[in-house]
């Protein structure tokens, strides 16, 4: 064979090498995640009837003028082959019809099995089997800085390709509490990333990696001065508590938050510190408590002063209640109580009791 021949082979043999590695090289870890949860993450799509009014000024009185229909989307992600789907309560609140599209275009009628204000989540149900769903990850073993991706349908872009949507980013910070909002959710132990989330992408999975859900897209910051949308901090619903509250959705379609604790207590004031003799001027005074209650049964008596619930300080009766609801306890769930009793200060927990009719709660 001709030299010159020979090295054409070898320099096309080389060619084809390169562009195989190449070719490999595009195959990332992120690459393969997206592929993996791609067919679970859904399109949530919403329809409420919407009725105007007018003004008679003859009469006086305000009147319907029309119904129609007012349509909105946001995310979900599909958790388990029998078609429950994961989105955000204020997604679907309201809604008369909620319709649900998957990769590739095909739609399902989604029946609403429970929705809950004060997480700010929702389950869904498809009728059928079989479906893609989601893996879902662990939110308690998460790393500052790691790849996450998110998925869903922002500005209604799944219509346009029948299929979600990725930005790639980090998580910025674990754990960030919120709070109670005005709205009355609560966002505690949120997870912080700068992965782009729009308007749309709420509802939609946080995913690892290694292609796991570990959070549910919820909200942004928004810069409102220049009328932006993602500014690279957005925050997303931790898969722990978004498992418990949908576990609980699909097994009762509500979740219970009534609790007792048998207490009865008032704020310590300059008058009570100085009568009882109580070296500070904070926290609670027990009053009463009732009998077989939870206080009892954890030894608490009459004249504790409570100054902590699990670690956060309570100077007012409300305190204690406000910490119970934005930790998400519930009844059989534990809290953990410092008091000062008789000059000394000590620890006690106390297991919430199943609500009921009598006052000390």
């Amino acid at each position: 064979m001709h030299k010159k021949f020979k090295k054409v082979i070898l320099l096309v043999l080389i060619g084809l090498a390169h562009s195989s590695d190449i070719s490999n090289s595009r195959q990332t870890a992120l690459t393969r995640a997206i592929e993996k949860i791609g067919p679970a993450v859904a399109s949530i799509n919403i329809e409420q009837h919407v009725s105007s009014i007018s003004f008679d000024p003859f009469f006086g009185f305000m009147f319907p003028r029309e119904i129609y229909p007012m349509k909105s989307s946001g995310s979900g992600v599909v958790i388990s082959p029998d078609g429950f789907v994961i989105t955000n309560h204020h997604v679907v609140e309201n809604a008369d019809r909620v319709t649900v599209t998957l990769s590739g275009g095909d739609e399902y009628e989604a029946e609403m099995i429970g929705s809950d204000e004060t997480s700010d989540l929702a389950l869904l149900k498809l009728e059928g089997s079989g479906f893609p769903y989601a893996e879902l990850g662990n939110s308690d073993d998460l790393l500052i800085g790691e790849w996450v991706i998110a998925l869903g349908n922002p500005f209604e872009l799944f219509t346009v390709s029948n299929k979600p949507s990725a930005s790639v980013g980090i998580i910025s910070a674990t754990n960030m509490d919120f709070g109670m909002q005005k709205s009355g959710k609560v966002f505690q132990d949120m997870i912080q990333t700068d992965a782009a989330i729009n308007p749309g992408n709420s509802g939609g999975p946080l995913v690892n990696s290694l292609g796991q859900v570990i959070g549910i897209n919820t909200f942004i910051f928004r810069d409102y001065e220049s009328n932006r949308g993602s500014v690279g901090i957005g925050f997303a619903i931790p898969i722990k508590n978004a498992k418990r509250i949908a576990e609980e959705l699909r097994t009762t379609g509500e979740i219970d938050r009534g609790y007792s604790t048998g207490l009865v207590v008032q704020s310590v004031t300059r008058s009570i510190s100085s009568y009882l003799d109580i070296p500070f001027v904070k926290g609670v005074i027990v009053i009463e408590i009732a009998k077989e209650s939870p206080a009892m049964i954890s030894g608490l008596e009459p004249g504790d002063v409570i100054l902590t619930v699990n670690g956060q300080e309570v100077n007012k009766p409300s305190d204690i209640r406000t910490v119970i609801l934005e930790n998400d306890l519930r009844s059989g769930d534990k809290v953990a109580l410092e008091i000062f009793r008789n000059g000394k200060y000590k620890k006690v927990r106390m297991k919430l009791g199943k609500f009921n009719s009598n006052p000390y709660k």
